[in-house]
């Protein structure tokens, strides 16, 4: 092993030197810091021992690994899963598996690892070409809908063959630079030789309708030095014109100034952008993905970090439009989002960056993986009602396999450097050895962060030096928990900090979010850096709708929900918090994995059979968003009222909130229907909608049975659409059915037209039926599902 180090390292050398010019600050990789705390080092090797090991089930059960078998004829069969793109999953696995190899060295992981890059070898064409779905139609004639006939043709819209070959890339450097081994990484080359010739040589313009093949591009023109991958990382960016927002390709890229469309598929491409950037020195690069940034920070980013408002889409909604219950908040886009501030952290040097990247770091990230890290989210909406549950694995499972190969690499993320200038980006109990100035910096953080702020420093230069550390002042010590103004504290005072060296005030520099500390250090030199954990209140800007008249709670990095389980006594969605109210903290090490709870009173107005609005005063208690939904489905929020004029009175029950609620396609939205919550729209994402998606041109229901048989004469229905993007649109009819005395379902004497408009409720008048149960009966349009927001009975 310390002979394919070694000479892995000497290639890496050669490559560098090839490099002219890069980042003008230099990250510090992940295998340099070795993290020790109690809040990532069990999440690394719980990624390690349960998360990469599910993953990989996975891609046996559900047929993943057959396709390289079935395109290597290995085995015979037709293309088993989904979606054309399901290759990656297989990389993305290697890729973070890889890493995981570097902290946690396993023989009988690797052995798998090279188990399937045969299989990879195998499904490999001859001229290089690597896509399973289409090597295996050659023998079964099933290739994919979303395929061309020819390779590429179709790649800006559906068929992802240069989303594939991205994920293949990032895979073989990652396996290349933990093992030593060329099996994966030759595979790559040929690969992206093929895609050279075929695009630069040949001259095709099929931009890539997923990105991510720029960054992998990137990353093997580092490992090799190879400048024709650099070359057709930059060719991809700038093809990119005459095509849809969707996939960023409406302007070329160096004109764009607006965040748009595909949430994943943007940040990979600002990360692309950014990586091309340094390399090339290209200035028009950064003027485009900075005006971007400021686009999102100002007008498009949730308080946990979260992009990509809307679902239709799984992309950016217009500015300020940050609905919490149908938040889409994609995992993937997460992740993406950290790998484009950490870059445009790399070229400016400005804190601002990681003040965003940490906010999704402890809270839109790590809210996609559950505490035990087997089960995920998709979508990290801000508000549920018990829709959304975590899932074992997806059909598109792209955020697990994500989740897989991010957590090892989070590491990488403490510390970096600059011209006589080493960075402390994050908090985190480790100890690391920097290379620093043709020498080695050795750093040891001893802390408790995210739950407590002090963070003690001891540094060992090998040889005593004049350098500078730079310490990241948290944009939540001060008015406001991110920047761009989305977002501030109820109280914006300042909060003040401490930096002691050796036990004694030391003089700094505020620079860029920074406080720089420039001395000769020498050996065992000791700094201690407090940062004080209050719990604060954030007021969102008042263009966001969603939020008017709510707060939400932070403490250090950390935003806060209420959730079902720890208020049973106070309606986390019917709750009146008050900023002037006490709060307290304490850490419960037997909840969630150990979490710092946050515990004040609210009041609950409760409507009482008389109609009269009663206040119920409790005790009420915060977990860390990233924790929600780890004990079943229930209400949660972040947001909560703070003025009487947001706070909905929790309602009196009604005959249809009371009933039990059924249906053709049952789902855990289907309490929507009667949750009593009023939309004022037929796309409004601030209340929970039921819908059949992906059904079509099929006749559905949904049925109450009440408590008792009552007598009924009237419904009310309102119609959910979430047209242009979404798949669900008015429905082409529908009746209402009601069950008699025999058991059998009969139609009522309708006295009015079943209504279809959208943004309003369809009132249906009928003669009387004295009955135990009601049926909606729905025909679906042939070309769109549908959905309900509410049904009304009286």
């Amino acid at each position: 092993m310390r002979k394919i180090v070694f000479f892995t390292f000497i290639l890496l050398a050669i490559a560098a030197r090839i490099i002219a010019q890069d980042y003008p600050i230099q990250p510090v990789p992940f295998t340099a810091v070795k993290v020790t705390d109690n809040f990532w080092a069990p999440r690394i090797m719980r990624n390690y021992k349960v998360t990469i090991p599910i993953a990989l089930d996975q891609c046996y059960k559900t047929g993943r690994v057959d396709n390289f078998l079935i395109a290597g004829h290995l085995k015979k069969g037709k293309f088993k899963t989904e979606y054309p793109f399901d290759d990656t999953d297989i990389y993305k696995i290697i890729e973070g598996a890889s890493y995981s190899l570097q902290t946690f060295p396993d023989a009988t992981l690797e052995k798998q690892i090279d188990t399937l890059i045969y299989y990879i070898s195998k499904a490999q064409e001859p001229d290089g070409y690597l896509y399973t779905n289409r090597t295996i139609a050659k023998d079964s004639g099933s290739l994919h809908e979303w395929a061309g006939a020819k390779r590429w043709e179709k790649d800006p819209d559906l068929s992802h063959e240069l989303y594939n070959c991205g994920h293949l890339y990032e895979a073989a450097v990652a396996h290349y630079q933990a093992t030593g081994k060329t099996t994966l990484l030759n595979i790559a080359i040929k690969n992206a030789d093929l895609v050279y010739n075929d695009f630069v040589v040949k001259g095709l313009k099929y931009y890539p309708g997923h990105q991510i093949i720029e960054m992998g591009l990137v990353k093997m023109y580092r490992a090799t030095g190879n400048k024709n991958y650099l070359e057709l990382a930059r060719y991809f960016l700038d093809i990119r014109k005459n095509g849809t927002e969707y996939n960023q390709a409406q302007l070329p890229v160096t004109e764009q100034t607006k965040a748009v469309g595909h949430a994943v598929r943007a940040t990979y491409m600002y990360s692309g952008m950014a990586d091309v950037a340094a390399l090339t020195g290209d200035k028009s690069y950064v003027t485009a993905i900075d005006a971007i940034w400021h686009d999102v920070v100002d007008h498009k980013l949730y308080l946990t970090g979260g992009i990509g408002a809307e679902a239709g889409h799984e992309g950016f909604g217009p500015d300020y439009a940050l609905p919490n219950m149908s938040a889409y908040n994609e995992t993937c886009a997460s992740i993406g989002n950290i790998y484009w501030n950490y870059r445009l952290f790399l070229l400016h040097g400005d804190s601002k960056y990681y003040d965003v990247l940490e906010q999704i770091l402890y809270n839109g990230m790590i809210s996609g993986v559950s505490v035990k890290g087997d089960r995920f989210f998709y979508p990290n909406p801000l508000e549920s009602m018990g829709q959304h549950t975590r899932s074992e694995w997806f059909g598109c499972a792209c955020c697990p396999s994500n989740v897989c190969r991010f957590i090892p690499s989070v590491p990488g993320y403490v510390y970096a450097t600059g011209s006589n200038r080493i960075y402390v980006n994050l908090f985190v109990q480790s100890t690391a050895k920097i290379p620093f100035n043709k020498s080695t910096v050795s750093i040891e953080q001893q802390t408790e962060y995210p739950w407590k702020g002090d963070v003690n420093f001891t540094i060992d230069p090998s040889t005593a030096s004049l350098f500078e550390l730079a310490l990241r002042l948290p944009a939540w010590l001060n008015d406001a928990p991110v920047p761009g103004g989305l977002y501030s504290f109820t109280n914006a005072e300042a909060k003040k900090f401490n930096v002691l060296v050796n036990g004694k005030p030391v003089e700094y520099k505020k620079e860029n979010g920074y406080a720089v500390i420039s001395r000769q250090w020498k050996k065992g030199d000791k700094i201690t850096f407090s940062l004080p954990m209050d719990v604060r209140y954030v007021k969102a800007k008042d263009q966001i709708k969603s939020d008017n008249g709510r707060v939400a709670l932070q403490r250090g990095p950390l935003v806060y929900c209420f959730e079902w389980p720890d208020n049973k006594d106070a309606s986390v969605r019917h709750m009146l918090l008050n900023d002037n109210s006490i709060t307290s903290t304490v850490y419960d090490p037997s909840l969630l994995d150990g979490v710092e709870l946050i515990k004040t009173t609210a009041i609950t107005p409760v409507i009482n059979a008389d109609e009269k609005v009663v206040e119920k005063k409790e005790v009420v208690t915060a977990i860390p968003y990233y924790a929600w939904a780890n004990r079943g489905a229930g209400d949660m929020s972040v947001w909560v009222a703070d003025k009487e004029t947001a706070v909905i009175p929790l309602p009196p029950p009604t005959l249809a909130s009371k009933s039990k609620v059924t249906a053709s396609y049952p789902t855990k939205a289907l309490r929507a229907v009667n949750d009593q919550l009023e939309s004022s729209s037929s796309h409004d994402g601030s209340v929970p909608y039921y819908h059949w998606w992906p059904k079509k041109d099929t006749v559905q229901w949904v049925q109450y049975d009440f408590e008792k048989p009552a007598s009924v004469s009237k419904v009310q229905l309102y119609w959910f659409d979430d047209g242009p993007w979404g798949g669900c649109r008015i429905p082409a009819s529908w009746k209402v059915l009601y069950k008699d005395g025999s058991g059998n379902w009969q139609e009522v004497k309708a006295k009015d037209a079943y209504g279809i408009e959208k943004d309003k409720y369809n009132v249906v008048n009928f003669d009387a039926v004295n009955t135990s149960a009601l049926r909606l009966e729905v025909q679906i349009s042939k070309d769109h599902s549908a959905g309900i927001y509410e049904w009304r009975v009286e």
